[in-house]
């Protein structure tokens, strides 16, 4: 089926698009959540009525994506500390919502946590590395330093109990 994409859509295409996809995407995706319309005649002209407007708008996106991710280079890296048991692990994980609102505090930067992804999950006390893909054209990499901020005097049964489980 072919169809006109009205947002960016990720692996997919850009706003002003058009492409051809599986009918039942476009149907119970696509269409339904507003990114897509289906490509009629009346759809087609109209798009290249629009298309001067759909690209000046991406390019503002661009360009507000850029002024993001030189923000963040600046930044270098985030520093957070979590409560830690003696071995380093940390009582649960740094979440992507926490690492969001921590970008939110230190840079005033608001990012969709779904647009992070981690090289790896954030439950032991050490450096990691977030990339950040503010849209598909602009990416960028953050460090983050986790440090033990209360250490916890882990029990002998819970050391042995982990250790079986390995």
């Amino acid at each position: 089926m072919q169809v006109i994409l009205k947002k960016e859509v990720q692996n997919i295409g850009e706003a002003g698009d058009l492409v051809n996809v599986k009918d039942g995407y476009a149907r119970n995706y696509l269409i339904p959540k507003n990114y897509a319309e289906i490509a009629t005649e009346g759809a087609l002209k109209n798009r290249e009525q629009n298309i001067a407007r759909i690209k000046a708008k991406q390019e503002k996106l661009h360009q507000e994506a850029l002024a993001k991710a030189e923000v963040i280079e600046k930044l270098g890296s985030i520093e957070l500390s979590a409560k830690a048991g003696e071995s380093g692990k940390l009582f649960g994980t740094i979440t992507t919502k926490k690492l969001c609102e921590e970008l939110k505090e230190k840079a005033n930067i608001e990012i969709d946590r779904k647009t992070v992804s981690l090289s790896s999950p954030i439950n032991k006390i050490g450096e990691y590395s977030m990339l950040i893909k503010l849209t598909s054209k602009v990416k960028t990499e953050l460090k983050v330093i986790v440090s033990a901020s209360e250490v916890v005097k882990e029990s002998v049964e819970e050391l042995t109990a982990e250790e079986t489980n390995s």
